[in-house]
């Protein structure tokens, strides 16, 4: 007993210390991770809290503390990937700023510029709600999936403008001016331009390090010294600190802002709610971005750490961090695919590395934020520029290698509409666009799956000589055209050109028959198109012929009443081929060619009169009712049948006792050859699908013919392998059209 108890305990203890080892793991890449979120944290405030907001950094700082805190914090807990790391992203960040600079403009220039922290708070956090609740209706609809199937050159040209205004962002963090033409006289400057110039070289030592390692110190070890060089050159020069923030090299910090919720009821009886109306595009923008940078994350870090996703789950969880942070002060933010996959090679595999980047910003909260006038603005504003530059570089010029010439331009074109005239004349851009790059890219699609005539193609029902015969000579008064993808104007104007263009031969058309099987849907202008080929064709003396119309299909046609005509509707190709093509035969059909006897259509088959009487005195005679099984699958071959008149079916069964027809055989053909010459066990069942006459030859006949009359027997089997020929030359027709 001591010594089970013994092992127990050893056991016990060595899952513990496993334990307490994976949680270290945790801690460790997650304290990795921290100082990274926090390094990139302060970039995105200097960013956000630039220009006319510029007095409240300190209280950006705390807004940014508070945003990776709650985002970490939730994500590590409600996320399907336990290690997911989440915080303010560079492209949602991007967008925040636009929308608090577009705000703060606003109110500025009505003189109300002393007092725009309240209500720039409020906008904030009103723009990560909407983005959070709309994440959330995403994840609990299931409707995340949905948002992919944007085009791929709105995606592009969103995130390439967000580049743009990082990049614009982080020179207005450096010379406090915007980057326009207008003040390039202001960059010229001595002071300006050696911070745009030292922050270039910051972003070129950041982006030559990640090409040698992606050590997650690499950041961090720059802008130390970056920070120590600066100060090297500010001792050697003998400039003071105070002087050198006098020039604008640092940061001018006021004094540290009591934290406050934005939701009070005083904040909110003052602010300006005239000015929110005209910031609808930029709200829009941030609940898009987030959107996109959320499913574009995910689908980063499923590849990054070879684990699969539970989409919505994440949705909703990032959903949720964004609702908390609004309430608390905070803005937008997403999982992050660097922070991530970071943490993954640092050993991360549970939830206490999210929850300790949550610990580390949650104890920045505490800590003066003053530390960061120590720090020159050419830092962070090269921070800044490497990943505007990133996001340039991945949507604004890698892409051309993926897209077409016309893709590209439309999505460069999207960035060029937001640069200049904001997010809500992008996103009407970007529809008008998307629209019609997706309406040029249907266009190119052909209509028409393949096209084909009753000469080549035909139903299943084997039919004999003479009516192959009729076929043969007639069959072009039956055109079929299989379409396909999605119709409208684009491609069903072409559909009644090419309609045109047949009832103009020379043949006379009798049917026109349109397989509707791979089509996915249709436009009103596209039943438009379909009316004018109706009234082609009846002026043509034709009819036309819908097959396999699906429920949305057929309600859209009916809508307008095009039913009303003589429009012959069929649920599939076969049975529809099968009745025109019998139109046809009538037709064209010779009554005297018409064999009233047995021995009259042996006759035409085996090419002697003699040979069919012999033939015929062998075979039973047996008539059918409409039903009626004729043989079963697994019967024993005893005999073949010549199908005389009626038509009869071939059956599989598949299981169950369920039966599927391969073909049908009309009067005039044979069947059950084949199991008469080998001697196996029937393939199929045969049934009679119409009343039907059939004559049977008993394989005890057969032997007796094939040792008694050799002529004979050789004149059946020639007959035989000719219509075995005919079968195959048939498949071997239907195949080449189905695969043009």
């Amino acid at each position: 007993m001591q010594t089970e108890r013994a092992n127990a305990d050893g056991v016990n203890a060595w899952a513990l210390d496993g334990i307490i080892a994976g949680h270290l793991g945790d801690v460790f890449a997650g304290a990795i991770c921290g100082v990274l979120a926090l390094l990139v944290g302060l970039s995105y405030a200097a960013l956000i809290f630039s220009g006319p907001l510029a007095p409240w950094l300190s209280y950006g700082i705390t807004a940014t503390f508070i945003s990776t805190a709650v985002g970490a914090l939730v994500v590590a807990l409600w996320s399907s990937i336990p290690f997911t790391v989440a915080g303010p992203g560079s492209a949602t960040s991007a967008v925040t700023a636009v929308l608090s600079l577009a705000l703060a403009t606003k109110l500025s220039a009505s003189g109300a510029g002393a007092n725009l922290l309240g209500p720039t708070l409020i906008v904030i956090s009103l723009g990560t709600a909407l983005a959070g609740l709309f994440l959330c209706i995403l994840g609990f609809t299931s409707a995340g999936r949905a948002v992919r199937f944007i085009p791929y050159p709105v995606i592009g040209g969103f995130l390439g403008s967000t580049g743009v205004l990082i990049l614009t962002g982080a020179v207005q963090v450096m010379t406090g001016s915007d980057p326009t033409f207008a003040n390039f006289g202001v960059f010229l400057e001595p002071t300006n331009g050696g911070e745009i110039v030292a922050a270039v070289a910051v972003a070129g030592v950041i982006f030559l390090g990640r090409t040698r390692t992606q050590h997650a110190f690499l950041m961090p070890a720059v802008l130390i010294v970056s920070t120590v060089a600066f100060y090297a050159v500010l001792g050697y020069a003998h400039i003071s600190t105070g002087a050198a923030a006098e020039q604008g090299w640092l940061f001018r910090l006021h004094a540290t802002m009591t934290f406050s919720l934005p939701w009070s009821y005083d904040a909110l009886a003052r602010f300006p709610w005239r000015a929110l109306p005209p910031l609808t595009g930029d709200l829009l923008a941030v609940m898009f971005v987030t959107t996109i940078s959320a499913l574009l994350s995910t689908t980063g870090i499923e590849l990054a750490t070879h684990q699969e996703a539970n989409l919505n789950r994440e949705l909703n969880a990032m959903g949720a961090a964004n609702l908390l942070s609004a309430a608390l002060g905070g803005y937008v933010g997403c999982t992050s695919v660097s922070r991530t996959a970071l943490g993954f090679s640092a050993g991360a595999t549970g939830r206490f590395a999210g929850i300790t980047v949550a610990a580390i910003a949650a104890l920045m909260l505490v800590v003066n934020p003053s530390y960061l006038a120590v720090i020159p603005k050419f830092a962070l504003g090269g921070l800044l520029l490497y990943m505007g530059l990133g996001l340039v570089y991945r949507w604004m010029i890698e892409s051309v290698r993926h897209l077409s010439l016309v893709e590209y331009a439309s999505l460069l074109a999207i960035v060029f509409v937001i640069v200049m005239w904001g997010f809500i004349a992008g996103v009407a851009f970007g529809v008008v666009i998307g629209c019609a790059t997706f309406a040029l890219s249907a266009s190119r699609v052909n209509a028409i799956k393949f096209s084909f005539d009753g000469a080549s193609y035909r139903s299943s029902l084997d039919r004999g000589p003479d009516e192959l015969t009729l076929l043969a000579a007639h069959g072009r008064e039956l055109q079929g055209i299989s379409l396909q993808s999605y119709l409208f104007f684009g491609s069903a104007s072409g559909l009644y050109q090419h309609v045109k263009t047949l009832l103009g031969a020379a043949h006379h058309r009798r049917f026109l028959v349109f397989d509707f099987r791979l089509v996915t849907g249709i436009d009103s202008s596209a039943i438009h198109s379909f009316t004018q080929i109706q009234r082609a064709v009846e002026a043509a003396g034709a009819r036309l012929v819908f097959v396999n119309l699906s429920e949305q299909l057929a309600a859209a046609f009916r809508n307008v009443g095009f039913f009303k005509s003589h429009v012959i509707v069929e649920h599939d190709l076969d049975h529809a081929l099968e009745k025109c093509e019998n139109v046809i035969i009538e037709t064209h059909r010779e009554q005297d060619s018409q064999k009233g006897t047995l021995v009259e259509w042996l006759s035409a088959a085996l090419e002697d009169r003699h040979h069919a009487e012999t033939l015929a005195n062998l075979c039973e005679r047996i008539e059918f009712g409409e039903g009626d099984v004729i043989s079963h699958q697994g019967d024993p071959s005893d005999c073949m049948h010549f199908v005389f008149d009626g038509r009869v079916g071939v059956m599989v069964e598949v299981g169950e006792g369920r039966l599927i027809r391969m073909r049908s055989l009309g009067k005039h053909t044979i069947i059950g050859e084949m199991g008469l010459l080998t001697r196996r066990p029937r393939s199929a069942s045969i049934v009679a699908e119409t009343p039907s006459v059939l004559y049977a030859l008993s394989a005890d006949a057969y032997d007796s013919l094939r040792r008694e009359n050799p002529a004979l027997t050789q004149a059946l089997l020639t007959y035989v392998v000719k219509i075995m020929g005919e079968r195959l030359s048939y498949s071997n027709q239907t195949i080449g059209i189905l695969q043009r």
